[in-house]
């Protein structure tokens, strides 16, 4: 798979995770954000176990083994899936939509801050002014207009540092075990198993209530962990982490749009400023790096 192609599967995330936020929120009319979470990640885990097992068995075939260090990555790996869920969750109850969609845009500047600190990434440098115009992208986009900060904005600030760190772990695991399948429906298993033992000690639910979610359950489990998350680690396993971070910011743009079509929201001018900066944003990663490229050969003697 080319690096285009890639970016080209995350772009397709990010139009699944845009129309996600929606259900997101409507479910939380029927059900707990930890039982939500909970069976969502465990429908996902589900739907990506037998392509996992059999990617697994061909790796076996191939004698390669998970080591200790892998078992260690996968594990951080769903805890920051878990964190990240939970909290924007959580957030998404007691916030408007215009400031979640802005906060957790701050996942997309932290990624390459995190892959250069931690772990020595050094992303091309079109990812930091990217970054900077996605978030500025997300800021008009959501009106320029940010109420008074509330709890759920808080929870929604965490779990920007925690996607970011979800984001990192995942390209670096997939490119580390060869197992992109693996690697999503450990996270997605881990997360569901956790958000339903916190909704065990902390919410009550029953059939009525899931099958008043059932909707948004069905289609945050299949659509956005089953397939997008499972994508995301397909595709991170041909791309980096900082480019895919900015990519998955155009998620607000298909929120926004998925609003429109579902909601009967309309976009201000000031709003469709916002998506138009973070399409560029876009484009100027993908197309700085070949300049470069193309500058080298060009002038190499």
């Amino acid at each position: 798979m080319t690096r285009w192609q890639a970016n080209g599967l995350i772009l397709f995330v990010a139009l699944i995770w845009g129309t996600t936020f929606v259900v997101q929120q409507t479910s939380m009319e029927s059900i707990g954000p930890f039982y939500f979470t909970g069976i969502r990640f465990l429908l996902g885990t589900v739907v990506v176990l037998p392509f996992a097992l059999r990617e697994v068995v061909r790796l076996h075939a191939g004698g390669y083994r998970f080591a200790r260090r892998d078992k260690i990555g996968l594990a951080v790996t769903g805890l920051s899936m878990f964190l990240a869920s939970i909290l924007q969750q959580i957030g998404i109850m007691d916030t408007t939509v215009t400031n979640a969609a802005f906060f957790t845009a701050f996942y997309v500047p932290l990624v390459p801050i995190l892959a250069l600190v931690v772990f020595r990434i050094v992303p091309h440098w079109a990812v930091w002014p990217g970054g900077v115009m996605c978030v500025v992208g997300t800021y008009l986009l959501s009106g320029g207009n940010l109420g008074a900060l509330r709890e759920g904005d808080f929870w929604v600030i965490g779990c920007a540092f925690f996607w970011a760190c979800q984001v990192v772990l995942v390209g670096i695991m997939a490119k580390r075990t060869r197992a992109p399948l693996t690697v999503a429906v450990v996270q997605f298993f881990i997360t569901g198993v956790l958000g339903m033992m916190m909704g065990i000690g902390f919410e009550e639910v029953s059939f009525a209530a899931v099958f008043g979610a059932g909707f948004e359950i069905l289609y945050a489990g299949i659509m956005s962990a089953g397939l997008a998350f499972t994508l995301q680690c397909v595709a991170q396993n041909h791309t980096e982490a900082a480019d895919a971070a900015i990519i998955m910011s155009a998620e607000a743009v298909f929120a926004a749009m998925a609003g429109a079509l579902f909601l009967g929201e309309r976009l201000a001018l000031i709003e469709y400023a916002g998506c138009g900066l973070i399409l560029l944003a876009i484009v100027a990663v993908q197309l700085m790096p070949l300049l470069r490229w193309r500058r080298a050969h060009v002038l190499r003697p």
